[in-house]
């Protein structure tokens, strides 16, 4: 009865929302995991500052409230563009990580995914409501939302895209795993890629498996990444799919005022730093380590004797607002011995600032996409760590493919414990080597023609264009 009630008030917030016609209303529907809350906020973005159409960002209340809460880098005028629609959040567990698992996947969110599953008729409402509204409804989103937005192939005004929060490569891969094709890759790389075992759960597996159904109900395909980046695996996809795509990235702000972020520590800091001479060190928002794995990476950095700013967090829990975090313990004096050397930080960092900064030099990273892009764009080279699903991929295309990273442990050895004295040798390699020094200049200059992509004329910026204007014949 509840569910009934809330699904009437809904629509009635829907209507009161939609005081005007729309020529064609563009609606984004994002995976409630940080990484791909993030990336469709910044499309949301992107699309608001640049063209005339409404955007509407519809999700649970908590995971919209997330998205706003963490807008690392966007410019509030465009936010305040964007239509937020909450669904009331559906009753979950929000388990903390386990931070001794010998699997670094995040079991403990897929309460929070499956939950989602409950949002398919709250959708369907708001799409039946905006669709009587406009003479088209452009829906976009997530891969492991196409369950949830079915219903679009029963509306004869919309239609909708995939966003694709994964590098073009990773997706490539999992393409010809699924379609039972050879992957097309130099016979040197091929025994290279890292395999597909370890990469998720079985009930992370099953989940992907029941949006499968409904992904082709998509009239085409949209990824985070630009042709100057990963041309060849776009051109390998279109082989594969028969649906249009475009390459928009990357889709989050390339010129970045690191002044202007308020008084942020990691800014502040960075500030009295020499040019390039800063590791950055963070693993995202769905990797926790052991006691005894801090542990070595504290020693490792100590070692290295290079800069740093540390991010200490662990996972995110399914709703981030609930719940104590850890408390990390530090080797004794760690903080004090490497005051003026390295930066500790355990709350949220304005990451996309940080890696735009003069004096960061390299990224010590899990390898999602999100942090892929946003390093690549800004030019700094990459010490890859992947820890599950499409890291191993994106680790492979940044270290062996694109040639602007090292490997911080192979994957075939993701159990072994990564010890000190790896870390202050690939943290030396990348910071203060002549291989590093080479490394980072094809970084600089990969960044360099990334960010002249997005520029008008340039290739992302033309792939943008596209989609708008398929979208809006």
């Amino acid at each position: 009865m509840d569910n009934t009630k809330n699904l009437e008030n809904n629509e009635l917030k829907i209507s009161s929302s939609l005081k005007q016609d729309h020529e064609v209303a563009i609606v984004m529907v994002p995976f409630q995991a940080q990484g791909h809350l993030n990336q469709l906020l910044q499309l949301s973005c992107l699309i608001s500052s640049s063209y005339n159409h409404p955007v509407y960002y519809v999700g649970s209340a908590t995971h919209n409230h997330q998205a706003r809460f963490r807008a690392n880098a966007l410019n509030p005028s465009d936010m305040a563009k964007i239509h937020f629609h909450d669904i009331p959040t559906p009753e979950f567990d929000s388990p903390p990580p386990d931070f001794n698992s010998s699997s670094k996947f995040p079991s403990h969110l897929q309460p929070s995914w499956d939950a989602s599953l409950l949002l398919r008729e709250p959708i369907a409402s708001f799409l039946r409501n905006i669709s009587s509204k406009s003479r088209r409804v452009v829906v976009v989103h997530d891969t492991y939302t196409s369950y949830n937005v079915q219903d679009v192939s029963s509306l004869p005004n919309a239609e909708s895209y995939i966003f694709n929060c994964i590098s073009a490569f990773s997706s490539y891969c999992f393409t010809c795993l699924f379609m039972g094709m050879p992957v097309q890759l130099g016979e040197e790389l091929l025994k290279m890629l890292p395999s597909l075992e370890g990469i998720m759960s079985d009930e992370a597996r099953d989940f992907i498996a029941l949006q499968s159904p409904y992904m082709d109900i998509r009239s085409g395909g949209i990824y985070n990444t630009s042709k100057v980046i990963e041309g060849e695996f776009l051109d390998l996809l279109a082989q594969v799919e028969n649906k249009k795509q475009w390459a928009i990235g990357p889709i989050l702000p390339t010129k970045l005022d690191c002044a202007s972020n308020r008084n942020d520590i990691c800014l502040e800091w960075l500030n009295k730093q020499p040019p390039r001479s800063v590791l950055y060190v963070s693993f995202g928002t769905t990797t926790s380590f052991s006691d005894r794995e801090i542990k070595e990476l504290a020693m490792g950095l100590e070692q290295s004797k290079q800069k740093f700013i540390w991010v200490l967090r662990d996972a995110d829990r399914g709703d981030i607002f609930i719940g104590e975090a850890r408390k990390v313990e530090l080797p004794d004096g760690f903080e004090e011995r490497l005051k003026g050397v390295g930066l500790v930080v355990r709350e949220w960092a304005p990451q996309p600032e940080i890696l735009a900064h003069s004096s960061t030099g390299g990224f010590m990273s899990h390898c999602g996409w999100n942090s892929c892009i946003e390093s690549i764009t800004m030019g700094v080279p990459i010490a890859a760590w992947p820890m599950h699903f499409d890291q191993p991929k994106n680790g492979f295309l940044v270290t062996e493919i694109l040639k602007i990273g090292l490997i911080m442990r192979e994957w075939e050895k993701r159990e072994e414990l990564v010890t000190a004295s790896t870390i202050e040798n690939v943290v030396r390699k990348l910071m203060a080597s002549e291989e590093g020094d080479v490394i980072r200049k094809r970084a600089e200059e990969l960044g360099e023609a990334v960010r002249h992509s997005t520029e008008k004329g340039g290739a992302s910026r033309i792939e943008l264009d596209s989609f708008i204007a398929h979208i809006t014949r």
